[in-house]
C-alpha cells in the first residue's frame, strides 16, 4: 500500500515538471514584445489660458436730477431701450414756473430802467453841450444808464437760469443704451443731494472686459510682446475672445486696449481692458465671463503624459535604443497642458520613444517597435485654465 502511494506521487511530480517545461516554450519563443513608438518632434503651439472677467458697458451714465422736486412722470421701465435725447421722467414744476415768470417781469422792468435812462442822458446832454447846466449832471446820467444796462444784463442772466432750471425738470437720456433699476415711484422728492440716482443708463453698443493677470502670468505674457512702446505693443497683441456663463463662446473677437501700468499691491495683479462689439445687446453691464487669451510657443516638444513615468517627483521618459533595447532619459516638464506636458529641456528632435504601456517595461529591455502611422499638425491649440 505505501509502495502504491510512493509511486503515484512521484507520477504526480514527473507530470507538474513536465507541464511547466511546456508552458514555458510558447514564452521564449515569443520574442520580444511591440510597444508603440514615436519620434520627437518640434511643432508650432498655441496656448489659450483662461482669465475671470467683468463685463461692463462702454458707458454707465447715472442720471440724476439737477434741480429738487417731485417726480410727476415716468416715461421708461426698468431693461427699457432708450436713445438719446429721449425723454425719461419729468419732475413737477410749478415753483420754477413761477420764478421764470418773476424773472421774465425783472428783464421787462430792467429794459424799462434802460430807456428811462437814455431818455435823461439824451435830455442832458445837448444842455450841456449849450452850457446851460454842467456836465456833471450828464456824468451822473450816463451812470445811471450804465448802471439800469447792468441791471438789465443781471436780469437776463437770472432769467436764462430759471428757464434752465425749468428745463431740467425734462430729464432726458445723454447717450443710446439700456435703463437700469429705478428705485423711485411717481411722487418721489429728489434732489442733487440724493444718494441714488433716478437710473442709470448703459451704452453697450460696445463692452469692456476687465480681467487680471499676476505677476508671474504678466511676465510670461510680457515676454511675448514685440514693439517700442506700450502703444505698439498693445497694438500687435492677438484677438481674444469671451467664454460666456452657460459656457458658449461669444460670436464676437474682443481687443485687448489698455495695460494697467501699475501692479495692485493689495492683489499683486494688473488690470487688462478688452473690448467687444455688442450689435445684438446680448451682452450687459456686469455680467461675468472669462477671457480667452492666446499665446504662441514657437517649436515646442510635446509629449503625451501616458508617454513618461515619475520617480521621486521627477519626469522620465523610455527612449529607443541599440538593438531596440530602452533606456530610461530625465526630461523637464514646463507646462501641463491637459494629457500632456510641453517639454522644455531633455529631449532633442528625432529621439524615438516608448509611448505607451510603459507599466510593462524594464531598463534594458528589448522591444519590437510599432511606429504609427497618424501624425500631428505642425500647428496646434491648448486650453488651460
Amino acid at each position: 500500500m505505501k509502495r502504491n502511494y510512493i509511486l503515484a506521487s512521484m507520477a504526480i511530480i514527473l507530470l507538474g515538471l513536465s507541464s511547466c517545461k511546456d508552458s514555458s516554450q510558447p514564452q521564449m519563443a515569443r520574442g520580444p514584445m511591440p510597444f508603440p513608438v514615436q519620434s520627437v518632434k518640434k511643432e508650432n503651439i498655441t496656448i489659450y489660458t483662461e482669465y475671470a472677467a467683468n463685463i461692463e458697458g462702454e458707458q454707465n451714465i447715472e442720471i440724476r436730477p439737477k434741480v429738487d422736486g417731485f417726480i410727476e412722470k415716468i416715461y421708461i421701465d426698468e431693461g427699457s431701450q432708450v436713445k438719446e435725447g429721449q425723454i425719461l421722467f419729468k419732475l413737477s414744476a410749478k415753483t420754477l414756473n413761477q420764478q421764470v415768470k418773476a424773472a421774465e417781469a425783472n428783464v421787462e422792468v430792467a429794459k424799462a430802467q434802460v430807456v428811462s435812462a437814455q431818455v435823461d442822458v439824451n435830455k442832458i446832454k445837448p444842455l450841456v453841450e449849450k452850457n446851460i447846466i454842467s456836465a456833471v449832471q450828464l456824468e451822473t446820467s450816463e451812470s445811471n444808464l450804465n448802471a439800469a444796462k447792468a441791471q438789465l444784463i443781471a436780469a437776463r442772466a437770472d432769467y436764462m437760469n430759471a428757464k434752465e432750471n425749468l428745463d431740467y425738470t425734462i430729464i432726458k437720456s445723454p447717450v443710446d443704451g439700456i435703463v437700469g433699476s429705478i428705485p423711485y415711484r411717481i411722487g418721489s422728492l429728489v434732489g442733487r443731494t440724493e444718494s441714488q440716482p433716478l437710473t442709470t443708463v448703459s451704452n453697450i453698443s460696445n463692452v469692456y472686459a476687465y480681467f487680471s493677470l499676476n505677476e508671474k502670468q504678466l511676465l510670461q505674457f510680457n515676454r511675448q510682446l514685440n514693439g517700442n512702446s506700450v502703444k505698439d505693443m498693445i497694438k500687435a497683441l492677438p484677438e481674444v475672445e469671451l467664454i460666456l456663463a452657460d459656457g458658449s463662446i461669444y460670436n464676437q473677437k474682443g481687443k485687448i486696449e489698455t495695460i494697467n501700468g501699475m501692479v495692485n499691491p493689495r492683489t499683486g495683479s494688473v488690470s487688462y481692458r478688452a473690448i467687444f462689439s455688442n450689435p445684438d445687446n446680448l451682452l450687459r453691464s456686469g455680467i461675468s465671463g472669462k477671457i480667452k487669451l492666446p499665446s504662441n510657443i514657437d517649436q515646442a516638444i510635446i509629449l503625451p503624459q501616458k508617454s513618461t513615468f515619475e520617480l521621486q517627483g521627477k519626469h522620465f521618459i523610455y527612449l529607443l535604443g541599440n538593438e531596440n533595447k530602452i533606456e530610461s532619459k530625465e526630461v523637464f516638464v514646463s507646462e501641463t497642458l491637459g494629457n500632456d506636458f510641453i517639454i522644455e529641456e531633455g529631449l532633442t528632435e528625432g529621439q524615438v520613444f516608448v509611448a505607451g504601456g510603459l507599466i510593462k517595461l524594464r531598463e534594458g529591455m528589448q522591444i519590437l517597435p510599432q511606429t504609427g502611422s497618424s501624425t500631428q499638425p505642425d500647428n496646434r491649440a491648448f486650453s488651460k485654465k
